[in-house]
C-alpha cells in the first residue's frame, strides 16, 4: 500500500520538502521581488538573531546620517573624527503553520507523491499570500485584524488569528506623523485619510507622486541604489488607483514622451509596473484599500470614503526576519487511513522607525515609508 511508506521519509527527504516549499513560497511572494539584504533594499531580510530569553528576536541595523561638517583645510582631522551612529532595531518572530489531510484512502485514489507535490504547491501558495498580506498591512501601518481591503478578519479562538502573532502591529498603530499624506483638489496634506473633510478626497495623480518624491528626499528617506548611481523610489497601489493613474493626462504624457518607443512601451504592454521619473509604480491587489470595511470605518470625518493606502518606499522600508528552515511534517492518522501534511515557518515583519537627524522635525518616524491616502475613481 501506498500510505504504508508515507511517514517513512528520512530526516533529509523531509528537509528537503521543506526547502521546497519555502522556495516555492518565496517565489510566488510579490514581495520577495523588492527583498534583500542590507541597508540598499526595500525590504530588509535578515536571518541574524539577538539573543533574549525569549529567543524570539531578529535584528537589522539602520544607520544615521553623519552630522559634522569635517574639518577644514589644514586643520587637525586626529581625534575628529566622527563616529558612525548605527542603531539596532529588533524584530520580533513567530511561527506561522497550515496543514492539509485527506478524507481516507477511499476518498483519494491519487498516490502518495501527488497528494505531496498538490500540498506543496497548495501550502506555498497559503504561505505566500499570508507572506504578501502581513508585509503589506504592516508598510501600511493596518492591524492584522483587517484583511488588504479593509474588512474585518473573522475573530478565531487564540492562536488562529494573524492578529496573534507576536510581531503584529498594535491595533491602534498609524503611519508616523511626518510620514502621512492625503490627497484632496488642494494637493497633499499632512495627516491620514481619516482627517480629511468627507467627500474631499481625489484619486493619485502624478502631480502627487513628484510632490511625494520631494517630501521623500526633504525628510531624508534614502531612495534605492540602482546600477550606474541612479537612485529609485518604489510606489504601491491598487489595480483600480492604477487605473486612475492611467487615465491621468500628465501621467500619459511623461510615460508616452519618456518611456521606450514601441509595443515596450508599459502604456501598450500592460505591465503591472511603470517606470516614471526615478520611481517605479506597481500594483498589486494586496496593497491597502477600505472598500470592504464597513461605514464608519473608511476614510473622511464620517468614515464613508472609500479610498487607498498608496505606499512611497525608500531603502529598508520595511524589516522581515526569516528565520531557520520550513518545516515539513508528514503524519498518519486513523490506523493510517488518513494522511498529512502540515508546514510551519518562522517570520517577522517589522516597520522601522527612526529619530531624524537632520530634517525639520526632531521625532521618532517610520524610517523609509510614507503614506498617502486617495480616493479611487471606481469608488467616488
Amino acid at each position: 500500500m501506498a500510505l504504508t511508506n508515507f511517514a517513512a521519509l528520512t530526516d533529509e527527504q523531509l528537509t528537503a520538502w521543506g526547502k521546497k516549499f519555502w522556495h516555492h513560497a518565496r517565489t510566488n511572494a510579490f514581495i520577495s521581488k523588492f527583498t534583500g539584504t542590507g541597508v540598499n533594499a526595500m525590504i530588509d531580510r535578515t536571518t541574524d538573531l539577538k539573543k533574549s530569553k525569549k529567543g524570539n528576536r531578529a535584528v537589522i541595523t539602520l544607520l544615521a546620517d553623519m552630522r559634522t561638517d569635517g574639518v577644514m583645510g589644514d586643520a587637525r582631522l586626529e581625534d575628529n573624527e566622527e563616529a558612525l551612529q548605527s542603531f539596532e532595531t529588533v524584530i520580533l518572530f513567530d511561527q506561522i503553520r497550515n496543514a492539509n489531510r485527506i478524507a481516507g484512502r477511499m476518498a483519494d485514489q491519487k498516490s502518495v507523491v501527488n497528494f505531496r507535490n498538490a500540498s506543496e504547491s497548495a501550502l506555498g501558495y497559503w504561505a505566500a499570500d499570508r507572506i504578501d498580506q502581513m508585509a503589506f498591512l504592516s508598510l501600511s501601518s493596518v492591524p492584522y485584524t483587517r484583511h488588504t481591503n479593509g474588512a474585518l478578519r473573522a475573530a478565531l479562538p487564540a492562536g488562529q488569528n494573524l492578529a496573534d502573532l507576536e510581531f503584529a502591529p498594535d491595533a491602534n498603530v498609524a503611519p508616523s506623523a511626518n510620514r502621512c499624506f492625503y490627497l484632496t483638489s488642494a494637493g497633499l496634506s499632512r495627516g491620514t485619510g481619516n482627517d480629511a473633510a468627507d467627500g474631499a478626497l481625489v484619486p493619485l495623480t502624478y502631480k502627487a507622486l513628484v510632490q511625494m518624491k520631494a517630501a521623500a528626499k526633504d525628510s531624508f528617506i534614502r531612495p534605492i541604489k540602482r546600477a550606474g548611481g541612479q537612485e529609485l523610489y518604489h510606489v504601491f497601489v491598487t489595480p483600480m488607483g492604477m487605473a486612475d493613474l492611467r487615465l491621468d493626462p500628465d501621467f500619459l504624457a511623461n510615460i508616452r514622451s519618456a518611456g521606450v518607443r514601441g509595443e515596450a512601451n508599459s502604456l501598450f504592454s500592460g505591465a503591472d509596473s511603470v517606470m516614471v521619473d526615478g520611481m517605479l509604480v506597481s500594483e498589486y491587489h494586496h496593497v491597502y484599500s477600505n472598500e470592504g470595511a464597513a461605514a464608519g470605518e473608511r476614510f473622511g470625518a464620517a468614515g464613508n470614503d472609500i479610498g487607498q493606502r498608496v505606499l512611497f518606499c525608500g531603502a529598508q522600508a520595511l524589516a522581515m526576519a526569516d528565520i531557520g528552515t520550513a518545516e515539513w511534517v508528514e503524519d498518519t492518522f486513523d490506523y493510517k487511513n488518513q494522511v498529512g501534511i502540515s508546514v510551519a515557518k518562522m517570520v517577522g515583519f517589522l516597520k522601522p522607525k527612526f529619530k531624524g537627524n537632520l530634517s525639520s522635525y526632531d521625532t521618532v518616524e517610520d524610517y523609509g515609508c510614507m503614506t498617502i491616502d486617495t480616493a479611487m475613481t471606481a469608488f467616488r
